[in-house]
């Protein structure tokens, strides 16, 4: 499956009061041209820290749905955060990894996702929910299920290195974005 439909599915099924951050980069920058929103938090050029502010903000905002949307490649550079998200136990955090083994955003180096297994770590660290889709349709469903369960929830998603062409920057400003999710908090 293709990064930008897994976002598309993330769009179409999300609450209107969700709050979602994405990872820097091309993560980023396709779920802002499939499903730009005001509750969307584009963290540009911030690789490895989208898990850590989305939990920070989930522990606060606890009566809202808190997605974090990583790579693979940010995910590795921020271990930490599985564990810490796991002893916490926020029933509203999810955490979404979209796998293609490799860094997309800086030319596409491979990263060792092929053989470090994220959701074992998350089993073995004890997040309550644990997927891995690598269809369409398990992605969907895993991630209605998900979005009803009390986590914390880590959905893995299987991807392909494709990228859509040409895809267009972010057009708003680090300042703009956090102004405008402030307003929709």
């Amino acid at each position: 499956m293709k990064r930008h439909e897994v976002l598309k599915i993330i769009s179409g099924n999300i609450g209107k009061n969700d709050l979602i951050f994405s990872t820097t980069g091309m993560i980023s920058r396709e779920l802002f041209a499939v499903g730009d929103r005001p509750q969307n938090f584009y963290l540009l050029g911030s690789m490895g820290l989208t898990a850590p502010v989305a939990l920070g903000l989930a522990m606060v905002k606890n009566k809202r749905k808190v997605i974090a949307i990583e790579g693979d490649g940010s995910m590795l550079l921020n271990l930490a955060v599985i564990p810490l998200a796991a002893v916490l136990k926020n029933k509203n955090f999810l955490l979404v990894v979209l796998d293609n083994e490799v860094y997309g955003s800086t030319g596409g180096q491979p990263t060792i996702s092929s053989a470090v297994s994220l959701e074992k770590i998350a089993q073995a660290t004890g997040f309550r929910n644990i997927k891995r889709a690598k269809t369409k349709k398990s992605f969907e469903e895993f991630l209605k299920q998900l979005l009803k369960t009390p986590g914390p929830s880590f959905l893995l998603a299987k991807v392909e290195k494709f990228q859509l062409e040409k895809i267009p920057r972010i057009s708003l400003g680090p300042e703009a974005i956090k102004n405008r999710f402030k307003k929709a908090l």
